[in-house]
């Protein structure tokens, strides 16, 4: 396994990491879930860079990269959801569009064919992770002003992540769309 590779794996490791601190009590857990995260996004752009760079590009890398993606967007969404912060409706239409392209991306993989994600994928995660730090700095902010917070802040607080969270689904479902349209060819043929 290449360097690139282990990177990339490495992103599903701190997502438990990042779930761990994000469930656990205090301010310091609070920056260490936005430190963890923000890292595992790091990690999204750097594997690729050095696979294109030193040309260590390869099927398992293809594969495995959306994959890493979504085990760690899913792990802060479903959080979220478990925190009351994100409606179960809304992270359901992101499962939904996870799972229907990521079942055609295997099932082509057992043909042989390795279809990469296209750019409306890359334009969606990282709109999804900009959304996951933002909700990630609302709750440090909530957390380290608890003493302050006031029920008009928290009314804003929720308004600002419903409308963030309803452009990234909004983006997340025309991504799908998109990756659809454009291998079309490839996913639906009977080769």
């Amino acid at each position: 396994m290449n360097l690139p590779n282990k990177i990339t794996i490495s992103r599903i490791f701190l997502a438990f990491i990042f779930m761990f601190f994000l469930f656990s009590k205090g301010v310091l857990a609070k920056y260490l879930a936005l430190f963890t995260f923000g890292i595992a996004c790091l990690t999204d752009f750097v594997d690729g860079k050095i696979a294109r760079s030193r040309k260590m590009e390869n099927d398992f890398g293809r594969l495995m990269d959306p994959i890493a993606d979504k085990v760690l967007i899913l792990a802060a969404f479903l959080s979220f959801v478990e925190m009351n912060i994100l409606p179960a409706w809304m992270v359901i239409i992101v499962i939904f569009r996870e799972l229907v392209i990521t079942g055609l991306r295997i099932n082509e993989a057992r043909r042989g064919k390795v279809v990469a994600a296209a750019m409306a994928g890359k334009h969606k995660t990282i709109s999804q992770m900009v959304t996951i730090i933002t909700i990630l700095i609302f709750l440090l902010i909530r957390e380290s002003a608890q003493h302050i917070w006031s029920p008009l802040w928290e009314t804003w607080f929720r308004r600002s992540v419903f409308y963030l969270m309803l452009i990234t689904v909004v983006l997340t479902l025309i991504s799908g769309v998109s990756y659809l349209a454009v291998n079309k060819k490839t996913l639906f043929s009977n080769q």
